[in-house]
Order: structure tokens, then sequence, then C-alpha cells
């Protein structure tokens, strides 16, 4: 017997038909009355969805089950004889009836488990809430994107004025912009009860906008209007919509019928509003083509309207972030956003980014001329400044900074967490939350806040770069290599890059592969401190020893930065190599000579570039001082550590040095058992050089350290063999 008899013979097609006439009258029916009498729109939906789920399961029974007089049977318990000429009309009737249950039984379902979603929605979140999602440019040119997000962004500074007004933070609003999601998706995962939308479309000097608020339990309209316009007065109209909506809001929501008195972007040129929403897109990312472009987008508009001041609060912003990836040096970048900002309080003394960000800078210019109090003061005027301005982001990352500085880690996550509460889909904050883990060495929650900052933001490097120190910290060598790879792909102007794999290249011993990179520094920026650096490390994986004294000297006479050790990692190497080769001395009379205020520890007012690295010279000084002189420099070193907040013991190999200064072999052996060697080598590929110092061999009597070493020496060969096929596979793939 065929399969298509088979089905007729089981009446399947009977079935199936019967349920789809029923299921689309009865769609229809409920469609239609439903809104009438007043359900909200997932019950429609729920009617359509039941039909369509219930479809199979009627088929399938088909099959299976008849429907007889004597009741429902299995197909082969029917006696077909006597009762194929009666079970027409019966089976039609019955089909009916089962499907109708079917439906009723899956529709209450369906509506029970929608009507609980809403239901949460409204529980959870409150009524006076609104996301403004950005709005959608139906111009010909895609250039007029920056337009309507730029209307957006009015709206949302506007509406935040608004009291007792919860509004979505525009950068998780934005977070939804192209996204094909419901109104009811994108509320629930904003946590708002309403949601503004709208387009603008823009021809000529003539445009268009539509603005319309929408309830998110139920998708009904709040309010809608559409607005006709000319270009010259968009400030007018940006203006006059979010007047409406505020109103709208405030009457509905919040039941006051008083009027909100908005204050505006503090520009009125259009063009000037423009370049300044471009360097805000440019700036997202944190690279250096980003910075460099967002800081051009500024200037230029504040040659069309010098007293926009929230391109000033922008520029000193995009300055810090220009000297924290090597984009500017610290004096200069300081000077810069103190002049700024001071414009900027002489207007407007009470502006929250301008106070956090000229705290900010004045008490690091302080601290680097040797003030260390101001580190101390800048914690708690930013303390301050974020308690009174909560919804503001920049003055809680510098913040955050502030706290990293005074090792005060614990509170940085509560107060990055606490600014996701508001702004959930922010990819600054959640690379801020991955740098904090870090910090703390929570490497799974690290890695997990910095790829989620990547999912919203895929072009920033320097998110990248962080995994790869995460999985540098894991013995990961080809983590390292491919991630730092993706942040040079990202940016290709950063010479800090290429500069520190390298480095890290060099330290391995893949001289030949470090040298590509190399080259890219040198041909973007030959005399940064990176630069300095990896010629001197270069050096010492050729065993040039008189290469890399001379390189490190340079570094010493041009008084480079301490940019990512680059100064205190040339006086190192020249202070240990001056001890192996008994010319102390010498070394240390000819650094003198360069500058007496680097290793004098007892000056009452020292640079912080020069304090921060008066810790080397303890490899010299336990060789050229007496003990009791070592013993008080130490302590004073230790005291100087102790007000920044740092606790030798969280630094392993700093405590260990410590240890064998003060002569406690015993405690020094066991840290470095338990606490050092069980560290991956990827994370101490100098340790040649360091434990080739005289007063490390104490050390070596050990047997179990000689036998740590043995592994650390196994396991950086293993990883040197892993990363050089790694880049010889990418080599033969281009």
């Amino acid at each position: 017997m065929s399969l298509v008899v088979e089905l007729r013979r089981r009446n399947v097609f009977r079935v199936a038909a019967a349920y789809l006439v029923v299921g689309w009258l009865l769609t229809e029916v409920l469609t239609t009355i439903l809104p009438t009498l007043g359900a909200p729109d997932w019950a429609s939906r729920a009617v359509i969805l039941t039909f369509a789920f219930g479809f199979v399961p009627a088929v399938v029974l088909s099959w299976f089950y008849e429907i007889t007089p004597d009741g429902i049977k299995r197909d082969h318990e029917v006696d077909r004889e006597h009762h194929d000429r009666r079970r027409v009309n019966k089976l039609d009737q019955a089909t009916i009836a089962t499907a109708i249950a079917l439906i009723i039984v899956v529709g209450l379902f369906s509506a029970r488990y929608t009507a609980d979603e809403s239901t949460d929605l409204n529980v959870a979140i409150s009524d006076t809430s609104v996301a403004v999602l950005p709005f959608v440019n139906m111009s010909d040119d895609r250039d007029n994107e920056y337009f309507s997000d730029g209307l957006t962004e009015t709206l949302l500074h506007m509406l935040a004025q608004i009291p007792d007004l919860k509004v979505a933070a525009r950068t998780s609003s934005f977070a939804f912009k192209g996204q094909s999601l419901s109104i009811q998706e994108i509320a629930r995962a904003l946590e708002v009860a309403h949601v503004l939308e709208g387009s603008v479309q823009r021809a000529g000097d003539r445009v268009r906008v539509t603005a319309q608020l929408i309830r998110a339990s139920d998708g009904f309209h709040v309010w809608s209007q559409v607005y006709d316009r000319t270009l010259d007065d968009i400030f007018e109209i940006q203006d006059e919509i979010a007047g409406e909506v505020g109103s709208a809001l405030s009457k509905s929501l919040l039941g006051t019928e008083d009027e909100t008195l908005f204050a505006g972007i503090a520009t009125t040129d259009a063009d000037a509003y423009d370049l300044y929403l471009q360097a805000r897109k440019e700036r997202a990312t944190y690279s250096y083509r980003g910075l460099q472009a967002a800081e051009d987008l500024l200037k230029g508009a504040l040659l069309i309207d010098p007293d926009f001041t929230d391109a000033k609060t922008e520029l000193a912003t995009s300055y810090i972030h220009q000297w924290e990836t090597g984009l500017m040096d610290e004096p200069t970048a300081l000077g810069e956003i103190i002049a700024i900002t001071d414009q900027v309080l002489a207007d407007e003394p009470d502006n929250p980014v301008a106070r956090a960000t000229s705290t900010y800078a004045k008490a690091l210019s302080l601290a680097a001329q040797g003030d260390q109090a101001a580190l101390a003061d800048l914690t708690n005027e930013l303390e301050a400044i974020v308690e009174s301005a909560p919804e503001e982001l920049e003055p809680r990352i510098l913040l955050v900074r502030a706290y990293t500085y005074s090792q005060q880690l614990e509170k940085c996550l509560p107060l990055l967490n606490a600014a996701l509460a508001l702004d959930p889909f922010n990819p600054s904050l959640h690379y801020e939350l991955g740098r904090s883990y870090m910090a703390l060495e929570q490497w799974d929650e690290a890695r997990a806040s910095l790829e989620k900052s990547i999912e919203l933001e895929p072009g920033q490097p320097n998110a990248y770069t962080n995994l790869g120190t995460i999985s540098l910290h894991n013995g990961d060598g080809i983590g390292f290599v491919s991630n730092f790879l993706k942040a040079i792909s990202i940016d290709p102007k950063d010479h800090e890059l290429p500069g520190l794999l390298a480095g890290f290249l060099y330290q391995l011993g893949l001289v030949e592969e470090a040298d590509d990179f190399r080259n890219r520094v040198l041909a973007l920026a030959p005399t940064s401190e990176v630069a300095y650096q990896i010629e001197m490390l270069r050096a010492i994986s050729l065993g040039d020893d008189a290469g890399s004294i001379a390189a490190a000297r340079r570094a010493i006479e041009d008084d480079i930065a301490d940019r990512r050790f680059a100064f205190g990692g040339a006086l190192q190497h020249l202070l240990r190599r001056s001890v192996r080769e008994e010319r102390i001395d010498e070394e240390l009379a000819w650094i003198d000579e360069q500058s007496p205020e680097i290793l004098d520890i007892d000056a009452p007012r020292v640079s912080q570039k020069y304090r921060a690295v008066q810790g080397v010279a303890f490899a010299a000084w336990i060789h050229t001082l007496e003990p009791a002189e070592v013993q008080r420099r130490l302590d004073l070193l230790l005291d100087f550590v102790a007000t920044m907040g740092f606790e030798p013991k969280d630094n392993p190999g700093f405590y260990l040095s410590v240890l064998l200064i003060r002569g406690d072999t015993d405690e020094a052996t066991e840290v470095a058992l338990e606490s050092v060697f069980t560290e991956s080598v990827a994370k101490h590929l100098n340790w040649r050089e360091t434990f080739a110092q005289p007063h490390y061999a104490v050390l070596m009597e050990d047997p179990r350290v000689k036998g740590a070493l043995a592994q650390w020496e196994d396991e950086e060969a293993t990883l040197r063999g892993h990363v050089q096929n790694y880049l010889a596979d990418l080599r033969a793939s281009t």
C-alpha cells in the first residue's frame, strides 16, 4: 500500500484540511475581536502561534487513532468492514472537536506564558522609565546618520533632566541600533516601561522628524508627532520634541502638570554639533586612529563655535585617553587638560565632567612632581563628584583610576557594577570591569568582561591586548601573540603594540620573528620609549653585552619617560650588569653624573618617575653599603610603597627580593617555591638575569629551587617552540 493511500485511509488528509479551515476561521475572528475587547497585542499573537503549534500534533494523532461510536481506538483495533460507512460524519465532527480542544489547551498555555512575561516586565520595571532608541535615518545620504543620531543624543540629554524619570543610558540605547528586535524585547533588556523611537528624513534644507512614545507592556502609542522644518532651526526642533515628550511623560507617568525647563546642548551651530557627534563615535574605540580623529573633529567644532563647552570637555577626556594609550606624553596631556577644563569651569563651575577631569589632571601633575599626598586627596574629591552626578560616566571611570593608583582595588567592582546597572550595554564599562578583575587576578571574570566589551565594540584594540595578557598569565604564548596581532590589525598606527610583541619575542629568543615587529616600531616612532626598550632587549637576546649596555645608557642619557618601565628597566639592566662585571662603583658614578636625583632616596621631594625606579638600586647598594644602611633604605622604600596602598606580599617577585635583602633565606625559599615558581614562566621571561644576581645565589643552594628553575627552562623551551611554529604557520598561510 502506497503512503498516499495509507494517509487517505487513516483520514490524515481530512484531519489536516479540517484543522486548517477551523484554525483559519477562528484566527480571523479572534484577532479581530480581541483588540476591540481591549486585549493586549500579545493575545492576537498567541492565537496565531497556538494554531500553528497545534497543527503537527493533530496530524500525528490522526495517524495513530480512530474515533468510533465506541470511543477512541488505535487504528489496528478498528473493525474496518462495519466501520467505514459510518465514520465520515462522526470523524469530521470529532476531528473538529479535537482540534478545537487542542487549540484551547495550547492557547491557555501560551496565553499564560506570554502573560507571565508581560507581568514580569511590569513588576520589575518602573512605570516612570523610558529608553530613547536611535532615530532611524530615512535619508538617501548615509552621512546624515550623524544628524539622526544627534537628535537622539539631544533627546537623551534633555529627558535626563526631568526629575523622577529614569532614562536608559545613551550607550545602552545605541547598542540596539539596527537590530530587528521588538519593542518588548528592547524594553525588557533596558529595564524600562516605555520606548521613544522615531525617524529622520533629510532632503536639502528640509527635514522631517517623526517621534512616537510606546508603552512596552502592550505596544500602545502614548504619544506621537510629526515635524516638518527647515534645517536652519534643527536645534529648535530638538528642543520642541524634547519638550513635548517630556510634557507627555510628566503628565501620563509622573502625574504632574509642571513644565520642565531644559538645558540643551551647548551650541546652536549644526555643523559644530555634527563634528562633535562624529568625534564621540571615533573616541569610542580608544585606538590611536580613533583618538587622533576625535581630536581633529573636536578642534574643528571649536573653531566653528569657540564656546561649545561639551566639545571642550570631550577634548579634555580624549587627551586623557591619548596619554593612557601612549599617543601623548604625560606632561603635555596634563597641561592641555588643565588648560581646557579651566576654561569650562570659568563658565560652568558645577560641570561634573570638567570638575572631575580637572581634579584628576592636577592631582597627577602634582604626583609626577613628587607630591604623593595629591593622590589621596584625588580619591576623596572624585568620590564626592560621582555621588553628586552618578549618571555621568567619565567621573566614575576616573575614580576607578584613582582607586587603582591607591591600591583600593576592592572598591572598583561595586563602582563599575553600579554603573552597569544604569548602562548595561556600555563597552567602556565592561572593559574597565575587565581591567579591575585583572588587577584582582580574577582571570575568568576578567576574560568574560573583556569579551563582552569586544562583542559590543569590536574595534577596540586595548581589549584584545588585555586578553593577550590574561593568556600570558596562563602560560598561553599563542593566545598572547594572536590577541596582539588582532589589536595591531585594528590599530596599525599604534607603535606600542608591535613594540610589546617584539619585546616578548626577544625575551623568548626569537630574534628573527621579533625583528619584523621592531621594524614597525622604528618606522612609526623611532624615539618612543618602547623603541629604546626593544633595542636593549634585542641586544640581550643576541648576547651582545656591549650593545645592551649602550642601549640602556642611551635611555638614561635621554631621560626617557618610565612608560611601561622603559626607564626603570634600563637602569635595572645597567646595575645588574655592573654588579656581575664588578664595576658597580663606576656605574653608580656615571648614573649620578646624569642626574643625582635618580638614586637620591633621602630627597624630601623626588619626581614620581625617579621614586618609582629607586627600588632597582638595591641590586647595587647591597654590594656597596653597610647592611644597616641598606636596611634603612629598604625601610624608606617600603614606607613609600605603603603610602600608595601597595602590600609587598601581593607581588611574590618583589617580596622575594625584599626577603633576600633582609637575609631571611628560609622564608625567601618558601616564597620562591610556593608563590613564584608556581606561576608560568611566561610571566618571568627575564628569570635568568634575575637569578644571576649575586644575592640570589643563596637560593640556588636548595635543590628544590634548582629543580624549579630546570622546570622553568623546559617550560620556556616548549613555549618558544609553540610560538615559533604558530608564527611560521601564519607566514606560510599569507
